[in-house]
């Protein structure tokens, strides 16, 4: 499409009103659909690289049995949404959390 320049103030007009609407609906879908992580599968080389590990060091969690993966063939596929549990497993409690009256339970009402 061409457009002179007097249609040009027009144009811009309308396509602004038209990225306005795709926020919008982009926005009402987000509220719509919470955030949640895709469920990829990774290869050895983008689990590792996604952990900020080396490929030796996922080889060796992997024969220990300390990380999820599944093998297809001679292949090992990683799940995101397992590796991002797997890490969060691992957490550790903060020392207001060891030293509160309740251990970080909070008590039912």
């Amino acid at each position: 499409m061409k457009y002179t320049f007097e249609e040009l103030p027009q144009a811009i007009s309308t396509l602004h009103e038209k990225v306005d609407c795709i926020k919008d609906l982009l926005l009402e879908n987000r509220s719509q659909n919470p955030q949640r992580p895709r469920d990829d599968l990774l290869t050895i080389r983008q689990a590792a690289e996604f952990l900020s590990l080396s490929i030796p060091t996922l080889y060796t969690k992997v024969s220990r049995k300390e990380i999820p993966v599944n093998k297809r063939g001679k292949r090992l596929y990683f799940s995101m949404v397992e590796l991002l549990e797997w890490v969060r497993s691992g957490r550790k409690k903060t020392a207001e959390e060891i030293n509160s009256p309740t251990n970080g339970i909070i008590p039912p009402t």
